[in-house]
């Protein structure tokens, strides 16, 4: 884990700031990249005291306030400290991407989960009204809010009725509908998105695929025997690259920004969680890699169609994906392999 800096908030009235929520994981580092290279503006990141650094550690030499990079200490759920962070940063825009975002450990921390993703999104959102200041807030909810769809809800469009799949699902679908309140009652300029799923360099080790790509990276290594622990592997998803992600986030908050608004975001390719790994292990060094189901991968319930419609945030700001399933997983991959290789001591999750 890297050292922490001193707090340093990137503001002297010059440029417009955009304060990301859930800065070091793999949406906001990713997200701070995109804008420090296509906009002029100061980037902050809003991150908790014993944050681990390591997707921003590019970025950390970079603040200061004169170089558009800073930083400001808070959690959601301590709810003064949100209020503090808006009245330090003064932000143009806020995308809050913090959360507890791992479905399968909701089931077991469920109250955590709906307070720190419901509670904490309120309480940002109230301090932002408070203070009287009016950014453009992107609040990011889940695919998940739509749960258990039928096959003849397919594509799922904006409209198809949330039926939630584990209390991380629920706490988002709270999300979602906190963001179009404070849009709702208090005019402030909040949109929503349900974003498919997202994955790419950074992508955190509890989620499918980028536990598959680790587990390869470490068995071509020979860091461990060469059996690869999965889950459910008939879950369709529709796969998207981080990297398109956040140049949509960008778009979102700058394109006509209507408040209120939500969007389904998504990509164009969609297969199994079974098919996706097997192109995974066509990528792999090693032919002799043994698929073993874990017991403790599997969900109560799962949501198991995941096949968007995002006519509506392509006709309203003309966002296309642009990266192929196939250089997602391969930059997946190679992340990994750079982490092993870098001799770090990794849990095999």
């Amino acid at each position: 884990m890297s050292r922490h800096p001193e707090l340093v908030v990137a503001r002297e009235g010059r440029k417009p700031c955009a304060l990301i929520t859930g800065f070091t994981g793999m949406v906001g580092s990713h997200l701070a990249d995109h804008l420090l290279a296509n906009t002029d503006w100061d980037v902050v990141g809003f991150l908790r005291w014993n944050e681990d650094l390591a997707n921003v550690d590019h970025l950390l030499p970079r603040v200061n306030a004169k170089d558009r990079v800073g930083l400001v200490y808070g959690d959601l759920n301590d709810h003064p400290s949100l209020a503090r962070a808006v009245e330090q940063v003064r932000p143009d825009y806020v995308f809050h991407l913090a959360a507890q975002s791992f479905p399968q450990q909701s089931f077991v921390a469920p109250l955590e989960t709906l307070q720190t993703n419901i509670l904490g999104t309120a309480a940002l959102l109230d301090a932002i009204h408070r203070s009287g200041q009016r950014p453009i807030v992107h609040v990011c909810a889940s695919s998940e809010v739509f749960g258990r769809v039928g096959k003849e809800h397919l594509p799922i469009d904006e409209e198809t009725p949330f039926h939630p799949a584990s209390p991380y699902a629920i706490s988002k679908v709270g999300t979602d509908l906190v963001g179009r309140f404070y849009a709702e009652a208090y005019g402030l300029c909040v949109m929503t998105t349900r974003m498919f799923t997202h994955t790419g360099p950074r992508r955190g080790d509890v989620f499918a695929e980028s536990t598959f790509a680790k587990q390869i990276a470490l068995i071509e290594d020979g860091r461990i025997a060469p059996v690869l622990k999965v889950g459910n592997l008939d879950s369709m998803r529709t796969w998207s690259d981080v990297r398109d992600a956040v140049r949509a986030y960008h778009m979102l908050v700058t394109v006509k920004p209507v408040p209120g608004a939500y969007y389904n975001i998504g990509g164009s390719f969609s297969c199994t969680v079974g098919d996706m790994l097997r192109h995974l292990l066509s990528l792999s060094t090693r032919d002799d890699i043994r698929i073993e189901t874990d017991p403790e991968r599997l969900r109560p319930i799962d949501a198991d169609l995941q096949v968007p419609d995002t006519r509506k945030f392509e006709a309203h700001t003309g966002w296309q994906p642009e990266i192929p399933f196939e250089r997602t997983m391969h930059d997946l991959l190679e992340y990994w392999r750079d982490r092993v290789r870098s001799g770090r001591n990794f849990l095999v999750r």
